[in-house]
């Protein structure tokens, strides 16, 4: 926390994130709407470490400036996971836009038949944190399944499928469209473990034909096209950082 000679005016700090105009930041003040290290700000004139302190607004988290990249790509199906590939494969390197500069490596990984959500940062202590496993995020994954998976099978699936290296315990499973030939089936999942979901539906008798990774986390794809870059917005990043204890 800054002394009280040191630091940033919160107003400012506010002003500065896009949260409202000075003016306005100190109504917000003044209505109780403001927290600072989990304690709610009342004089207007309080100097705050945007760096250091954690400040919030309607609870929602207000992440410092940012001195980093964080974005999400929407990783084409035959795009490996690397930014270089010995074997002359499309990476997703070829991906990063205004970034390609920059030295990003993404968070985690997708297999190179898989499509979606990649989270690419120059970040360390982000991604770092992002990959461990106490505080593994639930990612949200679309797989269209070949043939008919009937009521019994999603209900086996809901409670857990055990594997040849342990039990793999889905959070939530949706289904989608159910024909003879294909099933659409929506899976949130909170384990890393190596292709994973396809190992799951190859264990019921029912091989994934596609896969795509829509969510991690808060963070949802939205509409973002194959192959395209977004920054992360700032209500992504805040509870995103609220999620990994940074």
């Amino acid at each position: 926390m800054a002394a009280d000679d040191e630091g940033v005016r919160l107003q400012k700090v506010l002003a500065q994130a896009g949260i409202a105009s000075r003016r306005a930041a100190e109504n917000m003040i003044a209505e109780g709407r403001i927290e600072v290290n989990g304690k709610l700000v009342t004089e207007q004139g309080r100097r705050v470490d945007p760096e250091r302190d954690v400040i919030r607004v309607d609870g929602s988290r207000i992440p410092p400036p940012r001195r980093h990249v964080y974005a999400v790509l929407n990783k084409p199906r035959g795009v490996v996971s690397t930014m270089d590939d010995p074997e002359g494969r499309p990476t997703v390197a070829d991906h990063l836009g205004k970034y390609s500069r920059e030295r990003l490596f993404h968070v985690g990984r997708l297999d190179t038949d898989t499509e979606g959500m990649l989270l690419l940062t120059n970040d360390g202590d982000f991604a770092q944190r992002m990959m461990h496993p106490s505080y593994e995020l639930t990612k949200t994954y679309v797989a269209e399944v070949e043939g008919f998976v009937d009521n019994a099978t999603l209900k086996r699936i809901g409670k857990g499928i055990r594997l040849e290296d342990g039990w793999v315990n889905p959070d939530h499973v949706k289904l989608g469209i159910r024909t003879e030939q294909r099933t659409m089936i929506t899976l949130a999942i909170h384990e890393g473990r190596n292709r994973i979901v396809r190992r799951l539906f190859d264990a019921v008798g029912h091989p994934v034909r596609t896969l795509a990774r829509t969510q991690i986390g808060p963070v949802k794809m939205g509409q973002l096209p194959s192959g395209q870059l977004r920054d992360l917005t700032r209500d992504e990043l805040g509870a995103l950082l609220d999620a990994v204890k940074l």
